[in-house]
């Protein structure tokens, strides 16, 4: 690739900052790049990284106020692999400290959380042991801060307690201070969540403690002492090994305002890894979202226009790749790989000065009187028209548990288009209030999803606006008075379009508590459903929902909403409707009996059911064959050609979805022998008198527990042999009702079942996750 450019600065690891910055007497610092940029006089540079690895000491800024109205592109030179990390490099001459444990003296001038061993992150020591395969935390346990294990540790000051929130709603941390008299830790943290809660009882773990330093590959640092520890893995060389510590949060920050923005600059082509966690820094809440944040990422963006972050790469990261924050017009992050980070993905988050009528708790709530009743924003101080596309991002919010991919909260009209997200520990795509909407969402390969938390979406929403209250009499009450209110926030309607999700702990598209004014068409859902709760004005349509279906939750009054046209595999699962919207209808059912269930709450009049005859489910292909019936309610083929990431080098590296089995009640039907996996449980139904006579049951019906596995039916006491006979008073009569019913509740985590064990009936209740 060519750099065209009035201005060329050339930069090399083994440069000297004296000479000029030309190609052949290229500087050594990013730093020093900088401030020839700021003393030029072109209109346009171009800083150009040769080959290797950058450590700058402090955060490079590019600042609007020093570098003018000039054009920048940061780049790396031609293809060459450049990184920029934001740990330091020290050398270290290490001793035995004991029979597992070597010991170096290092003087640091920074506080740190991470060390890296030849570019590999090493786990700081820990309670319970690092498991890959846990799904909470890489590992927990419910007495990481017990008494017992208090006990042991002689000085824990300087050590984290992390934990799950009570509900799965996200995560806190906390920094151990020491101990009390008593002997219990004494703790500060707890504000990266703004849904307050107790700590999960089971789901919490330590580390940083020194005697909790005993598995390979585990390190632990003494400040006072100036030591590091380390307990080598088996075989490696330490004395041939490079040791880095991570130091910086940001390595870029380009900083302006709305009258002088950091403007026309492209960052390309650079790897960037090795910041620091930013979870004991200073957390806002994001209005009456569930999220509070810290405003950094390895890049931030804050009073900017024009700016391009492309064919990057981001990991190995202790929090945000990149931060979009304050006034900010036509962003545009394209083509990059993000992985294996300890927060979000992108960011975009206005200035709360930019609301009106701000309330910050979620039980924070204004009377009408009180509300400032000007639609939108009262001043420009937020990120507007800016673009997420073309990238790949996975693996990330690897310590941060209320992270997403991408996350958009107070902007306007922000796209976010042909992305592919995977492996997320709560959304893949969050949106957390109604300020001031116009996004669109469309194209994105969103799954695995929701992992290590519960009750939310691969897509996600919130709207509790400046009118927003928990109370729906009073919602039904003042928003018949007064409809108006609805859209002072939410002006501009939000579009969620030719996306496939996938979430297995949630929903798969998921408006929460009050999002309004979203258009939800052409999308395929392949687990979780669609859920909207109490929001106003959404019109949802044209979509396919694989092994499940519709969830309206607390629909207020006056919602005018709409769920037309859509092809749905299960009936419906409503949760206290006040009023069935605007219009439900023109729905295709897989069976008579969901259509008919539906029909006694007089929507779908015009509905129809039957095997939807996809050309090839198995395969993912859910174009309808010309003889559907679909076809007679409306239901238009969905264009699922370029949907996910376009790129051939990311599309190549990135992992692919899992398309479930499709199961109608047609395919139990005509399988009644069938084996089915569910939940990591072998079943199967009921079969004749035979099994009647075996199990001592009092039908036919039922589901046969045929093999259990290490599953969490299996560990909340469901056995081999049990035969499944019911749930919460609804009699299971085989897999296709038993699945049914399952994913209307598996938001809750749990589920009721009435059994028959060695001929005796008993009931259990079995975790789901």
């Amino acid at each position: 690739m060519t750099i065209c450019a009035q201005k060329k600065i050339f930069v090399t690891p083994n440069g000297n900052d004296k000479n000029t910055g030309s190609i052949d007497k290229p500087i050594q610092t990013l730093a020093q790049a900088i401030a020839l940029t700021k003393k030029t006089g072109a209109k346009k540079v171009a800083i150009i990284l040769r080959k290797g690895i950058y450590s700058p000491d402090a955060t490079i800024e590019l600042n609007a106020f020093e570098i003018g109205k000039k054009t920048i592109i940061i780049s790396a030179f031609e293809k060459e692999d450049v990184v920029i990390s934001g740990a330091k490099k020290v050398e270290l001459k290490w001793s035995k400290f004991n029979s597992n444990i070597y010991s170096a003296k290092v003087a640091l001038d920074f506080v740190t959380d991470a060390m890296f061993i030849n570019g590999n992150k090493a786990i700081m020591a820990r309670y319970p042991n690092y498991d890959s395969k846990a799904r909470f935390f890489n590992g927990t346990a419910a007495d990481a801060n017990s008494a017992e294990r208090v006990h042991q540790w002689a000085n824990p000051t300087g050590g984290f307690l992390h934990a799950l929130h009570s509900g799965e709603w996200g995560g806190f941390h906390y920094r151990i201070t020491g101990k009390d008299t008593e002997g219990k830790l004494k703790l500060e943290g707890g504000w990266q969540n703004n849904r307050p809660s107790p700590l999960h009882p089971k789901h919490r773990f330590v580390e940083n403690i020194f005697e909790e330093l005993d598995s390979a590959g585990e390190w632990f640092y003494n400040k006072a002492e100036q030591t590091v520890y380390y307990f080598p893995l088996e075989n490696e060389n330490l004395n041939e090994s490079i040791f880095e510590f991570a130091r910086l949060k940001t390595i870029f920050l380009l900083k302006g305002d709305e009258k002088n923005p950091m403007q026309n600059v492209t960052i390309s082509n650079i790897k960037f890894t090795g910041t620091k966690r930013v979870l004991m820094e200073k957390h806002e809440p994001l209005l009456r979202s569930d999220w509070t944040l810290h405003r950094a990422g390895t890049i931030t963006l804050d009073g900017t226009a024009n700016v391009t972050i492309s064919n990057c790469q981001f990991s190995k990261l202790g929090g945000t790749a990149i931060m979009v924050t304050g006034f900010n017009r036509k962003a545009n992050i394209s083509q990059n790989h993000i992985q294996d980070i300890g927060g979000s993905g992108v960011c975009f988050v206005g200035d709360v000065s930019a609301v009106r009528s701000p309330a910050f708790k979620y039980e924070q709530f204004l009377d009408y009187t009180k509300i400032d009743k000007t639609p939108g924003p009262q001043n420009n101080l937020y990120p507007k028209n800016c673009t997420v596309y073309n990238n790949l991002i996975h693996n990330i919010g690897t310590i941060e548990k209320q992270a997403t991919g991408v996350q958009i909260a107070m902007s306007e009209s922000i796209i976010v288009k042909n992305n592919t997200i995977y492996n997320t520990p709560r959304a893949g795509i969050n949106i957390g209030d109604g300020c001031w909407g116009g996004h669109e969402i469309s194209f994105n390969d969103v799954f695995n999803t929701v992992l290590e938390t519960g009750d939310h979406g691969a897509f996600n929403s919130w709207g509790r606006d400046r009118f927003w209250n928990a109370k729906r009499k009073y919602m039904d009450s003042i928003t018949t008075a007064h409809p108006e209110i609805i859209l002072l926030d939410a002006q501009k309607t939000s579009t969620i379009h030719n996306n496939r999700f996938r979430c297995d702990h949630g929903w798969d598209i998921d408006l929460d508590d009050g999002s309004s004014n979203y258009h939800i068409y052409n999308n395929i859902c392949l687990n979780g459903g669609i859920k909207l709760r109490e929001g106003f004005y959404r019109k949802v349509e044209n979509n396919i929902m694989i092994n499940n279906s519709f969830h309206p939750h607390v629909w207020f009054l006056n919602c005018d909403d709409i769920f037309r046209r859509n092809i749905v595999t299960r009936n419906y699962y409503p949760g206290v409707i006040s009023k069935w919207g605007k219009e439900v209808d023109y729905n295709f059912f897989p069976d008579a009996a969901s259509l008919k269930k539906s029909q006694l709450n007089k929507t779908d009049l015009h509905g129809a059911f039957g095997n939807p005859f996809f050309l090839n489910a198995d395969a993912g292909d859910y174009t309808l064959d010309k003889k559907s019936l679909a076809f007679t309610v409306g239901f238009k083929n969905i264009d699922a050609r370029n949907i996910g990431v376009l790129d051939p080098d990311l599309k190549a590296k990135s992992l692919k979805v899992t398309i479930p089995k499709l199961q109608l009640s047609d395919y139990f039907n005509e399988n009644k022998d069938v084996h089915v996996d569910w939940l990591d449980l072998e079943i199967r139904n009921v079969n004749g008198l035979g099994d009647r006579s075996a199990f001592g049951l009092f039908s036919e019906n039922g589901v046969v527990v045929v093999s259990t596995k290490d599953s969490h039916p299996f560990k909340s006491g469901l056995l081999p042999k049990d035969v499944i006979i019911g749930s919460d008073k609804t009699i299971i009569n085989d897999i296709f009702t038993l699945v049914s019913l399952y994913q209307g509740i598996t938001w809750k985590g749990k589920m009721s079942l009435d059994i028959i064990r060695d001929q005796q009936p008993l009931k259990i209740v079995i975790q789901l996750k």
